[in-house]
């Protein structure tokens, strides 16, 4: 049963899910094709007004060319924000001003718009110094705004180019930046004992066999701690104890000397 429950879960989750997929697929298709017919609407209005423009001059001539103005300079401001906004975001006030701006344009073209329809020549040439005057303010002040953007967006592409040419300068800087490895001068040091001197002098044996020429001094008494190395005592007489030192007549006669008779009386 819970199986049953979960497969039906699932089978919802998905039409829900294809649902959706489908009403997001429909309203960007429709979005899509509102432009396609805004766009084309807008051309053929374009090339209504140039043929007017050319073929009817006079009043109808002037207010078809105040329209391709007025048309030209707020869809070029447009389009300037809308590429700029994105990568500047203190742009956003820019745009409420537009905002506020293509509502006086939209209102301005339908009344060029209604004029086109007039009967009346002479009310048409009346109106249409404070309808020029009308278009050249807001075509101003669209074109101003344009230009501003046009210009901040070249600023700060020659400030962040300015920028990314000192980065690599130093980077390159310190790519380049090795010091050759200077020789070393030979060290001279002292000779060893063992070593053979300079040329001419005599040379010295070395510290192993100097050990096996020298050999080590023995215990010193009192009397012999203040003179100079002596060399080792004879072994004792035979028949004395290896474990008793030998003895002397005198303490302060060597052990190498033998101990003096004394003089038979004549």
């Amino acid at each position: 049963m819970e199986a049953i429950w979960i497969l039906l879960l699932l089978f919802v989750l998905i039409m829900l899910l294809g649902v959706y997929a489908a009403v997001r697929t429909v309203r960007a298709a429709k979005r899509g094709i509102d432009r396609t017919v805004h766009q084309a609407r807008r051309t053929v209005e374009e090339t209504r007004l140039r043929a007017r423009q050319l073929a009817q001059p006079g009043a109808a001539g002037d207010l078809a060319q105040l329209r391709l103005s007025l048309r030209g300079s707020m869809r070029a401001t447009e389009q300037a924000l809308q590429a700029a906004a994105p990568q500047d975001r203190s742009l956003s006030e820019s745009l409420g001003l537009f905002q506020r701006l293509s509502a006086h344009g939209q209102d301005l073209d339908a009344d060029l718009k209604r004029l086109e329809q007039e009967p009346d020549k002479a009310r048409i040439a009346a109106l249409l110094p404070e309808l020029r005057q009308r278009t050249q303010r807001i075509t101003h002040s669209a074109d101003s705004l344009r230009w501003a953007v046009q210009e901040r967006t070249q600023r700060l592409a020659h400030d962040d180019l300015d920028s990314l040419g000192r980065e690599i300068e130093l980077e390159t800087g310190a790519l380049r930046h090795w010091t050759a490895a200077e020789p070393e001068a030979p060290r001279t040091e002292a000779p060893g004992p063992g070593a053979p001197g300079p040329a001419g002098a005599g040379a010295r044996p070395a510290p192993e066999a100097e050990a096996r020429l020298t050999p080590e001094p023995g215990p010193r008494t009192g009397s012999e701690a203040g003179r100079g190395p002596e060399s080792p005592p004879s072994p004792p007489a035979l028949g004395a104890t290896p474990t008793e030192p030998p003895t002397w007549q005198n303490s302060w006669q060597k052990p190498w000397q033998e101990p003096t008779r004394p003089e038979n009386p004549a």
